[in-house]
Parts: C-alpha cells; structure tokens; sequence
C-alpha cells in the first residue's frame, strides 16, 4: 500500500448550470445528469483576443483555476484530462473525411498538452506543468504527481481535471462523461488529507459518477472517507478529523 498526504487549500468547480458553492451543494445532494448544454463559463478576466482561442474545455479549465491561481507566483500545475479536446478532434477529422484543409490553429490546440501551454503563456508562467491522460483513475494519478512536487519543495501545487461532452459519434466509446465539468483542487503539504493506494484480483465495478465529481461530494458532504476503484486499483481518500 502506497500513501500520500497534503491539504486542499482551496477548490472551486464549474459545470453548465453550476456555478456557485450553493449549485454543487445542492447537486452533491441529488446528483443528477445534467441537460445537454452549449453553455461555457465566465472568462471574461482575459482579453478578448486570447478569449477567443479557447475552446469550451479550456475556458472551464481557466474557469476554475484562475482564481486558485490569483496572486500565487511559480505555482506548479497539474492538468488531467482523459478525453481532451473530443470535439475539436472529430472536427479535424471530418475534415479529413472530407479532403478538407485542416486548420493549423485547431490542429495545435487538440494537442492533450495545449491547456497548458495557453495557460503558461496568458499567465507568464514557467513554473513545472504536467498533462495527463491516465484512464480512469487520472485524477488519482495527478494527485501522486502533484505529490512530487510538493515533496520537492513547492508550497502549492494546483491541479486541474476537466472533461468535454464528447460528439454523439464517440459515445459507443466514451461514457464516462455524464456532462462537461471541470474541478480544481489548489494543494499544500499538510495531512488534513490521505490518499492510499491497495491492489485486488478482484474484479470491481466502476464509480457511478467521475471520481473528480464523487471527490467533490465528499469535499461537500460530511463523509470523511470515499473510495474509488479502477480495473485492479483502489484508491481511498481520507478526510482526517
């Protein structure tokens, strides 16, 4: 069994509809699927003509962040995402489908790493980044590479998981998304938190919801400890008292 310790400072999350602490209160409380929605979060604190580069994946990840992020110089960042930027992809690949030009702007930013090159870049950031695609426990995975950074020296770490609705055309493939959210989690070294690590031979069944969102009902809730399994890995998180 492998453990980790560290504090959640801070957190904030954003889906269609659910903005404020009172919405995921509430949804925490009766989590529900929510309606299919075009509607992309408030990044009006950047100027218009970077605004415009970001896809809906990468506003909700600059949604949640930015704010975690205000003030904080050389802050790590750790970026997971599973799927990445679905929609942008099948549209590249429609286009190719079609013998269309492709277009060189959505080409580099359907690359898994390009969140985080735009967020060095609009926050003149050079501090480590990390992109992660790792199935799904991926949150967990970044909550051990975030780890190492805090281990190393780093008074905080922030990390970010985000999903896209992904087009119909995936969804034979993709069902792990019941609606696009994004979830950042700003963290510091402490022990508030444990998250350890134990292996089955077991087969297990996978979480209800993503487990970005079951973390976020148990930040809510009053639960000190939930668990999340994937293929032969259980993850535990433990709030300590």
């Amino acid at each position: 069994m492998s453990v980790i310790n560290f504090n959640i400072a801070q957190w904030r999350a954003w889906a269609p509809g659910l903005e404020s602490v009172d919405d995921w209160q509430a949804w925490s409380r009766q989590p529900v699927v929510l309606a299919s929605s075009d509607a992309a979060p408030d990044v009006s604190f950047l100027p218009a003509m970077q605004r415009r580069r970001l896809s809906r994946l990468a506003r909700m990840a600059f949604c949640v962040g930015w704010p975690l992020a205000d003030g904080r110089q050389d802050l790590p960042l750790v970026f997971i995402s599973r799927h990445g930027e679905t929609p942008r992809t099948f549209e590249i690949l429609s286009d190719l489908a079609a013998d269309q030009p492709l277009s060189p702007t959505h080409f580099s930013l359907s690359v898994h790493n390009a969140v985080i090159g735009l967020w060095s870049i609009m926050r003149g950031e050079t501090s480590e980044m990390t992109a992660l695609a790792a199935a799904g426990d991926g949150l967990e995975h970044g909550m051990l590479e975030a780890a190492a950074l805090l281990e190393e020296g780093a008074p905080a770490v922030l990390l970010i998981v985000t999903e896209e609705q992904p087009p119909s055309a995936y969804e034979t493939w993709i069902d792990d998304v019941p609606f696009p959210y994004a979830v950042a989690l700003l963290l510091t070294p402490g022990t508030d938190w444990q998250l350890s690590l134990n292996s089955t031979t077991q087969r297990l069944s996978n979480a209800h919801w993503p487990h970005a969102l079951n973390l976020l009902r148990t930040l809510l809730g009053q639960q000190s400890t939930c668990q999340h399994a994937w293929k032969n890995r259980v993850w535990t998180w433990h709030r300590t008292p």
